[in-house]
């Protein structure tokens, strides 16, 4: 375990930190993860669940613009009622997500909480995942994207922007305004470049097991750089 700790800086008694969620909290993703447990309840068809790990393996080598294929990775829920969603991702969870995480995640939001810091999670997971993170790791908040949902249905969309890219620069500035909390004095954990906006305007930004260009990208800036690992 390589712990870091708010005194390293000299961080206010109330501050904000913000996690992402995939490969961050935790060594799974959540989106392969649910995709896989659908195909098993046979809510997903063959033909997509291979159209989906193709998908994931053009996201992880950003091959194409991330939002394009992201839009794409949901789009198998359309028309699977919304219960049937919640009810694979809470068991995905349970299941997969929560004994993924990592065991210094943990004791880095027990420091930060015993700082007085509110810790929120700042995630492109969907909600039921995102919550069911928070209230399993004493998490404050989410941030997080959402999927439409019409008379019960899902329609296979995003509900606004995913929360992905600067997008989550965008939310993080948005929530930090709202609870009268600088950005300077708050902290984001990340471990991809598309996390690179996020942590560009916090003033104490983690990169967690980075992916070779955020690595790249935190030594020219020298950022703090943990290796986490179950």
């Amino acid at each position: 375990m390589e712990p870091i700790f708010s005194g390293d800086k000299n961080t206010p008694e109330d501050y904000i930190v913000f996690f992402d969620l995939d490969q961050t909290l935790t060594k799974s993703i959540s989106g392969e993860a649910l995709a896989r447990g659908a195909f098993r309840k046979g809510l997903m068809t063959h033909r997509n669940l291979l159209k989906a790990i193709y998908l994931s393996f053009e996201f992880r080598i950003k091959r194409k613009d991330p939002l394009k294929i992201m839009d794409d990775m949901v789009s198998w829920v359309n028309g699977i009622p919304e219960k049937s969603v919640i009810k694979l991702c809470l068991e995905v969870f349970h299941e997969i997500l929560l004994p993924s995480v990592y065991k210094e995640a943990i004791s880095e939001i027990e420091y930060h909480k015993s700082k007085n810091a509110k810790v929120v999670i700042l995630s492109s997971a969907l909600t039921t995942i995102c919550q069911e993170m928070a209230k399993n790791l004493n998490i404050d908040d989410i941030i997080c994207s959402e999927l439409e949902v019409k008379n019960g249905y899902m329609t296979g969309r995003p509900l606004g922007h995913f929360c992905f890219g600067k997008e989550k620069a965008t939310r993080l500035l948005a929530y930090c305004k709202k609870n009268n909390c600088s950005p300077l004095n708050s902290w984001y954990y990340g471990d991809s470049i598309s996390d690179l906006s996020a942590l560009e305007i916090v003033g104490n930004p983690v990169c967690v097991n980075p992916d070779r260009k955020l690595k790249k990208a935190a030594i020219e800036r020298d950022w703090k750089i943990l290796r986490w690992g179950n």
